[in-house]
């Protein structure tokens, strides 16, 4: 039988082998010439087929490890960790010695205490030091559809228990303890597999063409609610990202490598990563990526396979998961191997790569990491001490002593970053009463975050209003882009928690004062109250915070008669800003005070009863600047020519985060469909990889259609490229152009049909005064940069919102700003001094973005169209821009005049 397994393992790994080097010695050379223990179930013997012959599925994966677990329970512990929006287990294993698994409390703990030098002694750090093997965590495929990483997975966890006086394996288990989470994104590899398998014939087919490797919309890649989860490791909104910074925050493993695939004609990409890196990065740490790139090198080498380094994929941007471990002290890294995307594919050369040389490859790459930390293992853990130990020092030196988050009016946003922050691994405390900090006055509800803390340079890179990118790097980006060539920015240059949720955070010189604080769990809720539940009139719950969002949300679901005033007003000598609620007891049932008393529980918001309507300051009850609001009816559209990315946000805002449902349309369906069974339509951004964009799939047809809907007094809400389709001439929904650059005479259709026109650069608020009256023309573009609005707070759209809030910019869309007889701007970009708040904006961009839209409405008949320039629900994370996208959703069909 052993000889049987054996021979099968050669032709197995000969398979795997790229043609050239397919033959015996190079697999006995792979393997060291050992045998394998047989009680060790293989792959075959568990799901019915060999490594690569087939794209397994996620209960075939949690089927083999459990198998695993079941054969080697000594030697295997399954953990999960959370569940997937479709019920899916996440879960890793962890793979060692007996020992080793016996002792894995004890393991623990000493990790822990090497990870907070603030709670332990030196020679307790020292002692657990010379205890604790090294760790490795090897994530895969958090992208559904890319394939090869989990099947790898498989194939090595089975190695490194079934393999014989293996140097390989053995050095592994002898210095280490391994980490696999073979699977981050259960949802979207179902998704795939189940289209794969559905257009599978009687051979795979590696044409470009074949639907078995053409996914439909929204692939595999993303989750459930549509979301990359490689880019969710900032804001944590997905429990797949959680879940995972929860376990890894368990462990601090030295090293975590994020295995991705990218395009078929490609070879294979390790670290080290491409500039620039952030400065949160320490020299050792840039130092241990090279080392692992060498020694994947020599794997590589050792059988031929090809690679880079360096070139693509940037450590830069921290929201990555590749990323996210650099900022606790670990070697977090980037893998990406040239998908096959099926069972096979042919390259653009005519080089056919099949799935089963791509899990190969990612089993060497799997080894050698292995091996890495194995043989470096004293190095690792002492560059971790030290970088968590001297991230203290750092604090005292560099400042400041702490971050301070105080009770505001959005206190529902400083909850959520005070969470947020704490789910990341730090220490946050809350005022339960009014205290004074480092010389503030903090009222009860607000956070003190001390510096002093290992993860000084993480909260650095979350709170810091800007991290900078080296001089030299910018530089040739500037030369760059004057010779015509593009640049090499990856992803968005500015990434401030603070600034993209709108929310204010101090800082202090001297360390505060921590008595009297409670150090608060990620996981805290913090309920809102009913003051004066006795009250007859009314009960009154202020504007301008997130909380209220969701009070407002889950009041209409729940039927409950609700007005909102545009105006700021002052009763019983409070003041409740513009965007307030009230619930008058006449017009509700009589156990509104218990209902809203759950409702603020559950949201968070704050909520007072009166027993007078009598204001003397700003809009009484009964004004018409105080408006009935009514449950929307909400249709979004799904499918193409959406960016998948888009509506997966929009809905999950909407939904989860403000708690109201909506309906998913397929986008072709809205060309002639009967819409008036809704109230709002919103258009997400459209995809650049569709051409012609929503004037393609909707066509003169379908856009006549929504601008009958319109007109009889439906909202329809456009995002980013959406709202340049709205702005196309021919479509004409609201009166504003996509505008060329503003140094170019060129008339071109860009994102979809729009017609660009002449750009036109603002040099005060005077020029845009005098742009509107007239009627001339303006401006054009960039990419993922945060950047200032200012919103008039005068326009009922507005009403609770700040006066300024921050916006993310990607792409190239500047729009003119329309005359005022036809539409209202109700945000516009700052000026060119103020723009910038937080990355790095081209110059002429940053001259031609100054004074434009971000935010117009326009009225057709009994209804309107609401425009973003850009899409305020990208990544879930611009939480400050969440009152608009609910006040054009929620609140502007209240301001038609649709007949229901």
């Amino acid at each position: 039988m052993r000889l049987f397994y054996a021979c099968c393992l050669s032709l197995f790994l000969s398979a795997l082998m790229p043609s050239a080097m397919a033959d015996d010695s190079v697999t006995e050379a792979w393997f060291d010439h050992h045998d394998f223990d047989h009680s060790v179930p293989t792959q075959q013997q568990v799901l019915g087929y060999a490594p690569g012959e087939r794209i397994s599925p996620p209960e075939d994966i949690r089927r083999y490890f459990e198998a695993l677990a079941e054969a080697r329970p000594d030697q295997v512990r399954l953990i999960d960790y959370a569940t997937s929006w479709q019920g899916r287990p996440l879960y890793y294993a962890i793979i060692g010695t007996p020992q080793r698994i016996a002792d894995l409390d004890a393991i623990q703990a000493d990790i822990q205490t090497i990870a907070h030098p603030d709670r332990h002694s030196s020679a307790e750090i020292e002692a657990a030091l010379a205890r604790v093997p090294g760790t490795a965590w090897l994530s895969y495929s958090v992208h559904g559809n890319e394939i090869s990483p989990a099947d790898a997975a498989m194939v090595t966890a089975w190695y490194l228990l079934a393999a014989r006086d293996s140097e390989v394996a053995d050095n592994i288990l002898a210095n280490s303890l391994v980490f696999i989470n073979p699977l981050q994104n259960p949802d979207g590899r179902a998704r795939f597999v189940h289209e794969f398998n559905s257009n599978l014939g009687l051979q795979a087919d590696p044409s470009r063409l074949s639907a078995e490797r053409n996914e439909r919309w929204p692939s595999g890649r993303v989750n459930h609610y549509l979301f990359d989860l490689n880019r969710d490791w900032l804001p944590l909104t997905q429990p797949e990202t959680q879940g995972h910074v929860a376990a890894l925050l368990e462990w601090y493993p030295l090293a975590m490598v994020d295995a991705h695939e990218m395009g078929t004609d490609t070879t294979f990409f390790f670290a080290p990563e491409a500039e620039p890196y952030s400065p949160l990065i320490a020299p050792t740490q840039r130092e241990s990526l090279i080392a692992f790139g060498e020694n994947n090198a020599r794997w590589f080498d050792r059988y031929g396979y090809a690679y880079f380094t360096r070139e693509i994929f940037d450590a830069f941007y921290p929201g990555y998961g590749a990323s996210w471990p650099l900022y606790y002290g670990g070697i977090g890294m980037t893998y990406e191997q040239a998908s096959a995307r099926g069972l096979v594919a042919r390259k653009r050369t005519g080089e056919e790569v099949t799935f089963a040389q791509t899990v190969r490859e990612y089993v060497a790459a799997s080894l050698a990491t292995l091996e890495t930390v194995a043989d470096r293992r004293d190095v690792l853990w002492a560059n971790f001490a030290e970088y968590r130990r001297s991230a203290m020092d750092q604090a005292g030196r560099d400042g400041p002593a702490a971050w301070v988050i105080p009770a505001q009016t959005d206190q529902g946003g400083a909850d959520r970053l005070g969470a947020l922050v704490a789910r990341h691994g730090s220490d946050v405390f809350r005022s339960t009463a009014a205290k004074d900090a480092c010389g503030l006055e903090l009222a009860a509800g607000s956070y003190v975050i001390p510096a002093a803390q290992p993860s000084y340079r993480q909260l650095r890179m979350l709170l810091d209003p800007q991290v900078d990118m080296a001089d030299e790097f910018l530089a040739e980006q500037e030369r760059r882009r004057a010779r015509g060539e593009p640049d090499q920015i990856y992803d968005v240059t500015g990434w401030s928690l603070p600034v993209m949720f709108n929310v204010e955070v101090e800082t202090c010189n001297r360390a505060p004062e921590l008595s009297g604080l409670v150090q608060i769990s990620p996981d805290q809720i913090h309920g809102g109250v009913l003051n004066q539940p006795e009250a007859r009139v009314a009960f009154v719950a202020p504007g301008g915070s997130s909380a209220t969002l969701r009070l407002l949300a889950a009041a209409l679901r729940a039927g409950l008669a609700v007005d909102r005033s545009e105006k700021t007003f002052t009763l019983n000598g409070q003041d409740y800003p513009a965007g307030s609620l009230i619930f008058q007891h006449a017009d509700n049932p009589d156990n509104l005070a218990e209902q809203l008393a759950d409702m603020a529980r559950t949201t968070g918001a704050q909520v007072t009863g009166t027993d007078t309507s009598w204001i003397m300051q700003g809009p009484s009850f009964g004004s018409n600047h105080v408006r009935r609001l009514h449950a929307p009816r909400i249709a979004l559209a799904w499918d193409q020519p959406t960016d998948i990315y888009s509506p997966g946000a929009v809905r999950f805002v909407l939904e989860r985060q403000i708690g109201y449902p909506v309906t998913i349309v397929r986008t072709q369906t809205l060309r002639s469909a009967d819409l008036n069974r809704f109230d709002v339509v919103i258009l997400p951004g459209a995809s650049r990889w569709f051409g012609g964009g929503y004037a393609t799939v909707l066509g003169s047809r379908g856009a006549a259609h929504l601008r009958d809907w319109v007109e009889d007094g439906g909202t329809l809400v456009t995002l980013a490229s959406a709202t340049a389709w709205a702005a196309d001439p021919d479509v004409n929904l609201i009166a504003s152009r996509l505008e060329n650059d503003s140094t170019s005479d060129d008339d071109e259709k860009l994102d979809g049909s729009q017609a660009r026109v002449q750009g036109l650069e603002l040099e005060s608020l005077d020029d845009l005064d005098e742009r509107t009256r007239a009627g001339n023309r303006p401006p054009d573009s960039v990419a993922g940069v945060l950047v200032n609005t200012e919103v008039d707070v005068n326009h009922w759209l507005a009403a609770g919102s700040a006066e300024a809030i921050p916006a993310l910019v990607r792409g190239n869309r500047v729009f003119t700003p329309p005359n005022r007889d036809q539409s209202d701007i109700v945000v516009r970009y700052a000026g060119p001094d103020a723009l910038l708040a937080s990355g790095y904006l081209w110059e002429e961009n940053r001259r031609q973005l100054a004074y434009k839209p971000y935010l117009m409405t326009q009225r057709h008949g009994r209804g309107h169209i609401v425009a973003f320039s850009e899409d305020p629900a990208v990544r879930a994370y611009l939480d400050g821009l969440n009152g608009l996208l609910v006040n054009a959703v929620l609140v502007a069909p209240s301001y038609s005049l649709k007949l229901r």
